[in-house]
């Protein structure tokens, strides 16, 4: 009987202590320890703002006024992306309304010399064994494409090599014909309001290599 009575007892107090943990209010953190004067406090990657990307870092609020009589010009071309962002950066600072444009253009990538297409394959090799006879040598008889039976005398970067080439070819009798190899591209402009005499060139590294032209401020 007093066994089952402390057995009793023993529950009796297991239960008063689980409830009283129960109802005991959440202990609060301890405060962060005091942060020097000029020392920002720790701040999770999750809870930091989303940082700026690089086009919203050149492009975003100009802190130049736009002046009472502003002029505007369209500077260009860039050939790159590259040039443009540095110049973008460069600008920027100087300008009341500044953004830029992508216009199509055409690239000179060099010259070829040959010689013009021939009525038949048979024929543009008989030319070709004409050159080797009188000592001519890199050259190939293009077979296919737009250039098709003509016989291709080289490529060139510099105008003054390509017209070395035709000149030698010219002087063996044959009727060689240079032309510019170009590639459709693009380019970018920046046009821009600030003040009349902005000197731009001053700003920009290749000014050298760019021109600017006056247009209507909108």
């Amino acid at each position: 009987m007093i066994l089952r009575g402390l057995v009793v007892l023993l529950v009796c107090l297991n239960l008063g202590v689980g409830a009283w943990w129960l109802v005991q209010p959440e202990p609060s953190p301890d405060p962060p320890p005091p942060v020097d004067a000029g020392v920002g406090s720790l701040v999770l990657l999750g809870e930091a703002e989303t940082p700026p990307t690089a086009d919203e870092m050149e492009v975003g609020a100009v802190p130049v006024p736009m002046p009472e009589t502003p002029g505007c010009l369209t500077i260009g071309p860039f050939a790159t992306p590259a040039e443009l962002r540095a110049a973008m950066a460069a600008l920027t600072p100087s300008a009341a309304r500044i953004q830029f444009r992508e216009v199509a253009a055409t690239q000179l990538r060099g010259y070829r010399v040959y010689l013009p297409a021939a009525a038949s394959r048979e024929a543009a090799l008989a030319a070709a064994r004409q050159l080797a006879a009188r000592g001519v040598r890199d050259y190939y008889v293009v077979t296919a494409g737009d250039q098709e039976n003509t016989v291709s005398l080289g490529l060139f970067r510099d105008l003054a090599n390509a017209e070395k080439r035709r000149e030698e070819i010219s002087a063996q009798g044959f009727a060689a014909v240079l032309e510019p190899r170009t590639d459709a591209g693009a380019q970018w402009w920046i046009d821009l309001a600030a003040e009349p005499d902005l000197d731009w060139k001053s700003l920009l590294p290749a000014a050298k290599d760019l021109q600017a032209r006056p247009i209507t401020c909108e």
